[in-house]
């Protein structure tokens, strides 16, 4: 676990779930298989606001992966919040439905997207997202 994990142990998680990071999305980022949808989706809401990169390569799907996810642009993004509004799963797909705000250079802004989600040898991915205004 980073150092800047460890300070999270006695916060609530990123996520908006009201369990520490170390119990809550941590544990996926540690490697632990996120067991739905709606978890993977907050774990790499977490992962954004962590940064780490590495964790949002890993569970993108490779169909969709982008080459490179070069989170250095996105220092000045501070981020507020998630609202799940919906998620489901239906044998291997799933759809979550959410709301993240954040601000960048004091302005606020809300990104609401349906995102899809694929199972393929016990692990979701995420694997694409349609972003609505």
């Amino acid at each position: 676990m980073t150092a800047k994990n460890t300070q999270l142990k006695l916060i609530n998680c990123p996520c908006g779930r009201a369990a520490s990071y170390e119990k809550c999305c941590g544990v996926y980022h540690d490697n632990l298989a996120a067991p739905t949808p709606e978890d993977l989706m907050r774990s790499r809401y977490s992962a954004y606001v962590l940064g780490l990169a590495d964790y949002l390569a890993a569970t993108w799907h490779g169909s969709t992966r982008p080459a490179d996810l070069d989170l250095t642009e996105d220092t000045e993004v501070k981020w507020l919040g998630l609202k799940v509004d919906f998620a489901s799963e239906a044998g291997d797909e799933g759809v979550v439905h959410f709301v993240a705000r954040y601000k960048v250079g004091g302005k606020a802004h809300r990104l609401s997207e349906k995102s899809r989600f694929i199972r393929e040898d016990g692990r979701w991915f995420y694997l694409d997202g349609e972003v609505e205004q």
